[in-house]
This record gives structure tokens, sequence and C-alpha cells, in this order.
């Protein structure tokens, strides 16, 4: 992925309105951040731990959405796998994210969900940078990175088609 800008990213939100994405919380560090390791942008709002974000590069521009964690996340007792990256975690490590569809079916109340590692390091455990905590691991593929980062993407871009899709 392409390094970012705040205004990129605050212009990319597809399931919020202009004020919304205005006064939505930017991650600071964006020069630090691993760009070539990133298939997209992802982040919790430090001020609303029921929030997160994440800006994908899709046809051709940019793509933001934001999510909500659903009510209280339970801790699960068993492992539990990102339906992005296939890393499993243990306890609350994968999150049910739901995110306001765009258009008039956001605006009646609807939305899509999506099993997603909490922490939205996807792009890391796939290249192996990362490492899920004690209880997790990354399955053991025949695919290279490169084909497993692809399937993530695709993965990706499949519920953005859901959740974009016209009602």
């Amino acid at each position: 992925m392409r390094a970012l800008t705040e205004s990129d990213i605050r212009s990319s939100f597809a399931n919020c309105s202009k004020g919304e994405a205005k006064r939505l919380p930017v991650p600071r560090d964006l020069a630090e951040l691993p760009w070539d390791d990133l298939d997209f942008l992802g982040w919790r709002d430090p001020g609303a731990p029921d929030r997160s974000y994440l800006v994908v590069e899709r046809e051709g521009g940019l793509t933001g959405v934001a999510f909500r964690f659903p009510g209280r996340q339970r801790d699960f007792l068993h492992r539990s796998m990102c339906s992005l990256c296939l890393t499993t975690h243990a306890g609350s490590g994968v999150s049910l994210l739901t995110a306001r569809k765009a258009g008039a079916a956001g605006r009646q109340g609807n939305s899509a969900g999506l099993y997603m590692c909490t922490d939205l390091a996807c792009s890391l455990y796939v290249r192996g940078l990362r490492t899920p905590a004690a209880g997790g691991t990354r399955i053991t593929e025949s695919l290279t990175v490169e084909q497993q980062a692809e399937r993530l993407l695709a993965n990706l871009h499949a519920f953005l088609d859901r959740l974009f899709a016209p009602e």
C-alpha cells in the first residue's frame, strides 16, 4: 500500500458523513508505518474503544470504512479465526466488526459484519511480522506470502462489495 496522508484518509470514508470523517482520529504515526507490508491501513479509536477504521486501495482509489464493535465483546474460551488473514486467536483476538452500509441502506440502519483480528494487523500476521498472542497461531499453508496477501485482499474486497451493494 502506498503511504497515506491525513487528507487521503479523511476523504476516503464511504459509510460516514464528511463531518464524521473530519472528526475521527487518524493515526499519529503515519510516517513510521511499514507501508510496504500493509495491504490496508487499520486502526482502533483510542478515545472510543468500540470504534475502528480501515482504509484500502480499491478500484483506483481509496475506500475508508468506519466499524463498530457490537455491544459487549465476549472473551471466547476457544480459538477464533479472522476471516481475512485466517489467523487464529485465543480470547478476544478476533471480533465481529460491523459497518453501516453506505447511502439509503445505511440511513435505514442496515449494516454488514466481518470477523476480523481485533488489532487490525492482518497484513503483519500474513507476512510473519507479528505473531498472535499465546493460544493463537498461523496455519501452515502451501501458499506463498504473496498469495496469502492476495487472498486477504480478495476477502476484504468481497466484504466491501457486500457492504456497498445496493439493496
